[in-house]
């Protein structure tokens, strides 16, 4: 083949595209993103500068997914996010419950290029963008390295998720970079200069026993004087990966333009500790380890923020304000980091707790000054302070899932993001991003659509729970315990409880709920008993004709006496939960939130569950029954835990749970939607935890729909997934369908949040 070798000019071989919607950035935002606008018919380009999709989750970078749930270090109770990251979360863990990060790759790989409406483009990065008038992106062009391509992409609307906002920033989309003076917003905890505007970036490494002696020679670059690290004497044999968060650094360069830089220095502090750990002597077991895996490119946590049509700020995460606009939510701690991260002598990190999930409005998500541009990941409208909290990669991905939303909204209507703001498009988001799985605190958006909401419901049965039976250990009261119990607006009735005395005492039981319905925060007595106890086995009776005024989670708290026992059981029922007044190190929980006065942060207990396979609910007794397991609930719009279980749960003793939907006359139904218990208290980490259980022991593996006249129309087997929709070819034509579901085991009853039919 022959090639004009004039000398003049070349050019790059160029290919143009023009789609719905442009996402840039394969993190998890963009991944969610990108899924939830295909699968709305959006023709989609995502566009990665990576190898691989995942962003900090991914293989190169090895960061376990987190959000609300906060490790179950906080009060936020069946907090996972929903809706497509929850989709993804779970089928990692149903793939790969021991957290190896290559898998997860796979996995969002896979979800990508199954959605056909996707064209992805990997190690591909966006350099310049091209604007059809001052306030409008008419294309993005980019360049792939690995096929020496360049590509011109042409869309309506984009989405910047990027991480530092590429897009955004050669748009001249306004921002944002360093920490808000605390004047500003009126934020109180906003840093002083001392403690540093940004937060920095972090490398890991993994180590591997290889059951030889192995020896190390550290490179020239490496940190030749540990000491130089305050926290020095942390290190160990035990700890790696992001375990090892701490080893941070560059929260006083340019974030953006400073990474190389900021790379070098942590490479050095890699390689400096690994040489600490071998070379010291005070690491024997170090011998046969070897260092298997460094991060080549540094995890990133804070660089520049976009200005949206609203700044979340710290009052937002504290006061949980409500937002008419509300599409999203966060919980993880408001976690800033002193800017000089592993060489700073002050602590890693400076976590401080709302008392619940917290709402994100959708003016946030868009840019205020580019019109087409929506804003995805870390880089939302919100201050320094607020953004220590919504950074997080669940929380980020569940606000893409919402962004892409909102795109297909806006490409369906001809319109701009801040459109959707008008009542009738707002209340459309919301009310899809509810039906996609998502979950939105504090909104239940009308939906005339689907025709549960004109059916009668009967169900087999329904649970009226009379016992947790006494057949599980004996938990020693070394610290104070409590059930979770619902209570209905109203009187409550009569419980019993088993206890284990091994000498006379006096045991001190509280009845608690939360000063806000939906939290899980117990920081209202309501009532509180002191039992003279013997030595022995007894029944206590809590008489109570105590009322509520609302429904919500009751805590019946065992409070901390060494002398004491509680029988557990080993039942597992849907909404009912153990808690316990504990420590979890790893979000800064010491059992109590005391922070500093001044800083806007409130004071209070921390009550958090155990892992299982612990975590068992106590024995109790209610000799009236608890009945809060209604069928009603599967058209309540709510489709997990929050003031109530929110949810159908079968008797156990059924032995076939199904529930029955009677219209007045025949219905066409193309899509059935079931929202099952895939246990939404569970963090489901993605990376370096080992998990007990590749499916939630809530989640009914097995069901039936049938027709009223008992054709089968769908079956499944083997179910690990929250969110099941079912879609038939051509419309279904009845006035009755039934569902039939299987016990998920012998010790839990079925139970369904949710059934939406169109």
């Amino acid at each position: 083949m022959l090639y004009d070798n004039s000398g003049l000019k070349r050019e790059l071989r160029t290919v143009s595209n023009e789609v719905d919607y442009v996402v840039v950035g394969g993190g998890l935002a963009g991944v969610c993103n990108a899924i939830t606008a295909a699968r709305q018919g959006l023709k989609v380009v995502l566009v990665q500068d990576r190898p691989v999709l995942g962003g900090n989750a991914s293989s190169e970078v090895r960061l376990w997914v987190l959000g609300a749930t906060s490790h179950m270090g906080n009060n936020n109770r069946w907090a996972r996010e929903g809706g497509v990251i929850d989709e993804l979360l779970l089928e990692n863990m149903y793939r790969n419950k021991e957290g190896n990060p290559l898998i997860l790759d796979t996995i969002l790989l896979e979800k990508v290029i199954l959605e056909t409406n996707i064209t992805l483009l990997l190690n591909t990065a966006v350099y310049e963008v091209e604007k059809s008038g001052e306030d409008v992106i008419e294309a993005v062009v980019a360049f792939c390295s690995q096929n020496a391509t360049r590509y011109q992409i042409k869309a309506p609307l984009f989405c910047d998720a990027s991480g530092d906002g590429i897009v955004g920033f050669l748009a001249g989309a306004a921002f944002r970079m360093g920490a808000e003076s605390s004047e500003e917003f009126g934020e109180l905890f906003a840093p002083d200069k001392e403690y540093g505007e940004l937060l920095g970036h972090s490398i890991y490494f993994y180590t591997k026993d290889v059951g030889y002696p192995v020896s190390f020679t550290p490179p020239a670059f490496a940190l030749d004087d540990i000491t130089k690290v305050p926290r020095y004497k942390n290190f160990n044999t035990a700890d790696f990966g992001c375990r090892l968060w701490w080893i941070e650094y560059g929260g006083r360069l340019d974030t953006v333009h400073e990474t190389e830089t900021i790379k070098w220095e942590l490479w050095k502090v890699i390689y400096g500790v690994w040489n600490h750990i071998k070379n010291s002597g005070k690491f024997p077991e170090a011998e046969t380890m070897t260092l298997e895996w460094v991060g080549t490119i540094p995890g990133k946590r804070e660089s520049r923020r976009f200005e949206g049509d609203y700044m979340l700020i710290q009052q937002d995460i504290v006061e949980q304000r409500e937002h008419k606009d509300a599409i999203g939510f966060g919980g993880w701690s408001i976690d800033l980091h002193p800017a000089d991260g592993v060489f700073s002598e002050k602590p890693g990190c400076n976590q401080w707790h709302s008392k619940g999930v917290y709402q994100i409005p959708y003016r946030c998500l868009y840019s205020r000054n580019i019109a087409n541009l929506f804003l995805g990941g870390r880089i939302i409208s919100a201050s320094h302070v607020a953004f220590g909290s919504s950074r997080v990669m669940a929380t980020c991905a569940s606000l893409g899932q919402a962004t892409g939303m909102a795109a297909a909204l806006a490409k369906k209507y001809s319109l701009h993001p801040k459109a959707l703001l008008q009542p009738p498009y707002l209340n459309e988001l919301q009310t899809t991003l509810t039906r996609s799985g998502h979950f939105i605190p504090g909104i239940v958006p009308g939906d005339e659509n689907d025709l549960v909401g004109h059916a009668n419901i009967t169900a087999s049965s329904a649970l009226s729970l009379t016992e947790l039976p006494g057949n599980g250990n004996w938990f020693p009261l070394s610290i104070s315990a409590a059930q979770m119990i619902p209570l209905k607006k109203g009187e409550i009735d009569e419980i019993i409880i088993p206890v284990a005395c091994i000498s006379e005492t006096v045991l001190e039981v509280e009845l608690r709920v939360s000063s806000k319905c939906n939290n899980h925060t117990p920081d209202t007595v309501l009532e509180t008993w002191k039992f003279p106890l013997k030595a022995g086995t007894h029944w206590i009776p809590l008489l109570s004709n105590i009322r509520v005024t609302e429904t919500c989670y009751g805590f019946l708290i065992f409070k901390q006496n060494n002398a004491v026992s509680i029988q557990q059981s080993d039942g597992r029922i849907s909404g009912l939960l153990s808690v316990f007044n504990t420590e979890n190190k790893a979000v800064s929980n010491n059992g109590k939130q005391t922070p500093p006065q001044n800083i806007g942060m409130e004071s209070f207990e921390f009550w958090v569950p155990k892992r299982r396979p612990e975590g068992q609910n106590f024995a109790l007794k209610f000799p009236k029954g608890l009945s809060a397991f209604s069928a009603e609930h599967v058209r309540n719009g709510i489709a997990r835990p929050t003031n109530a279980p929110n949810a159908w749960v079968a008797e156990q003793n059924d032995g076939k749970p199904t529930l029955t939907l009677q219209w007045e006359s025949v219905k066409a139904i193309s899509t059935i939607i079931l929202s099952f218990d895939a246990d939404f208290d569970h963090p489901m980490e993605s990376a370096l935890m080992i998990h007990p259980e590749n499916i939630m022991p809530f989640c009914v593996r097995n069901y039936q729909i049938y027709k009223g006249d008992g054709t089968l129309l769908y079956e499944k087997n083997g179910n690990h997934q929250t969110l099941n929709t079912i879609s038939f070819d051509n419309p279904v034509y009845t006035d009755c369908l039934k569902i039939a579901l299987q016990h998920p085991s012998s010790k839990v009853p079925a139970a369904l949040f949710e059934i939406k039919c169109y």
